[in-house]
């Protein structure tokens, strides 16, 4: 058995699995400091279903915490970025195009050293080990408790960054580090900002860990704990220390990883409809399809792995005014502030119980609603959810649409251009079982010199390159599979330059906690 949690900004739901069967499953409201929810969720589904908490091989929670914290610029550590590009990359220097608000918040200092790479490995220029001394004991006067640090062409060599971290841990032996090669793809200025993002919520990371762990093993679970990263794979709570940055699109993720495994469907348009929220997003071959392109998350443009998700402002703690629907919601005050319990704020909710398409709440606190008034929200909140699926397909064919999310009875049977919507069983908590049923990953994203004739040695090379690195993550060797490949030319640069990404994905190998 293995246990999946999924905190959003108003529900935590948790579900008990025995292999793909679903055992028990709850949705609780999410609390303040959220590990309380956690508790709840748990103790929820042994009323459900008594269960051994011995008996339970694996926990895996996705989280909203340090994406929220990002975008609140609250509990932020105090941050450095040390980039080694000179003498080229001094024009733009780091944090260029960040808010003023989140510099503010991240104390955010930068530093310009000679080193970096070009992109077949050559370097710019050597590394001046002085240059960085000088820059950490600097550091170390401001106070600053994390580093992130950055080199040009750093994925495709490490050199540079690895003995900078060496020199600056030396320097500042209480400083967390985070290295741009183990975070960003290619593209420096994105790159280097995901790195100082990640770097930022470091001690945030290592607190909110342990909050959660402590909170399983509280229920008298001995099991494993993973997190729930970008990509709907896992990643274990160590890893989670060190990469914050990897769990911010989590929650999508794991409902279109939930939404495939309920449906059956492995190719399909998923719309997940929350309290706040609905994210639209595709997924192909059960895996949901990443951005191609930069994205941007507080304002600030990074290159980490994020599905290609559109979120628009319609959910089930939605505002009904005026005709329109959202974007402003009630959020997990639903319960008190909407008609249906008693409150004084119209809301979708009450909008769904007064078309008869949800019994929550007390049905006659809506009966008084015009029937106009109904109709005209759900038709508002039909074509806004229609044109969020249009606006995802990358193709004439037709995409067959899964709604998930408690939210989801907003939706109609069949939306235009699209046909029917499925609603697979269990709809409500997808978020959770595709938390549950995540599975361990390893990428490659490097630009390849290619010489005539080794292209398929360099192909190959890479692909098992993906592997290993999802072995040591954890997946089980036997079931590692390439799910994702592309090779691209770069024209503009010598060598034959290729660009080359894969990506494995196998299966979480789960020891036996009773020790047999």
């Amino acid at each position: 058995m293995r246990i999946g949690i999924d905190v959003g900004g108003t529900n935590t739901d948790a579900v008990l699995l025995d292999g793909r069967q679903v055992l028990a499953a709850v949705k609780t409201g999410t609390t303040a400091d959220v590990t309380s929810g956690i508790v709840a969720a748990i103790a929820g589904l042994q009323e459900q279903r008594a269960f051994d908490p011995a008996d339970v091989r694996a926990v895996m929670i996705g989280t909203t915490h340090f994406i929220n914290a990002l975008v609140e610029a609250r509990r932020l550590a105090p941050t450095a970025a040390l980039r080694l590009s000179l003498p080229a990359g001094a024009s733009l220097p780091p944090m260029v195009d960040w808010p003023g608000r989140l510099i503010d918040a991240v104390s955010g200092r930068s530093y310009l050293v000679h080193g970096g790479h070009e992109f077949d490995g050559r370097h710019i220029a050597e590394l001046d080990e002085s240059e960085i001394r000088k820059a950490a004991a600097d550091m170390g006067a401001a106070g600053v408790r994390s580093v992130a640090i950055t080199s040009v062409f750093s994925p495709v060599n490490t050199e540079f960054e690895a003995r900078a971290a060496e020199i600056i841990a030396a320097e500042l032996p209480d400083a967390a580090i985070s290295l741009s090669s183990e975070i960003g793809r290619i593209g420096l200025l994105e790159r280097e900002n995901a790195t100082i993002i990640n770097a930022a919520l470091r001690e945030l990371a290592a607190h909110i860990v342990d909050g959660l762990a402590t909170s399983v093993t509280g229920a008298g679970i001995t099991a494993p704990l993973y997190l729930s990263q970008n990509d709907g794979t896992l990643m274990d709570v160590d890893f989670a220390r060190r990469y914050p940055v990897a769990t911010f699109a989590s929650g999508p993720t794991n409902s279109m990883r939930g939404a495939a495994v309920l449906s059956g469907l492995d190719t399909c348009a998923v719309v997940d409809v929350g309290g706040t929220t609905s994210d639209v997003g595709v997924l192909r071959h059960g895996f949901p399809r990443e951005a191609t392109t930069d994205v941007t998350v507080a304002g600030i443009r990074t290159n980490f792995r994020m599905p290609d998700v559109l979120s628009i402002g319609i959910g089930g703690g939605s505002l009904v005014r005026d005709g329109a629907v959202g974007p402003d919601s009630v959020g997990y005050e639903l319960t008190s502030k909407a008609l249906v319990f008693g409150g004084g704020t119209l809301t979708a909710t009450d909008i769904a119980v007064a078309a008869g398409r949800a019994e929550i709440g007390d049905p006659g606190l809506v009966a008084h609603l015009d029937k106009g008034l109904v109709q005209a929200a759900l038709r508002r909140i039909a074509g806004d959810v229609a044109d969020a699926v249009e606006r995802m397909r990358t193709s004439a064919e037709p995409l067959p649409v899964v709604a998930v999310g408690g939210g989801s009875m907003l939706l109609p049977d069949e939306l235009a251009g699209s046909g029917e919507v499925r609603r697979p069983d269990h709809y409500a908590v997808a978020n959770a079982i595709g938390a549950a049923i995540a599975q361990i990953g390893g990428e490659v994203d490097r630009v390849y010199a290619v010489e005539p004739g080794r292209r398929d040695a360099v192909v190959d090379a890479a692909k098992q390159e993906a592997v290993d690195r999802a072995v040591a993550a954890g997946a089980s060797p036997s079931t590692v599979q390439i799910v994702d490949f592309d090779e691209v030319p770069i024209p503009y640069l010598p060598g034959n330059a290729t660009r080359i990404r894969a990506k494995a994905v196998g299966e979480l190998q789960l020891t036996d906690v009773k020790g047999a």
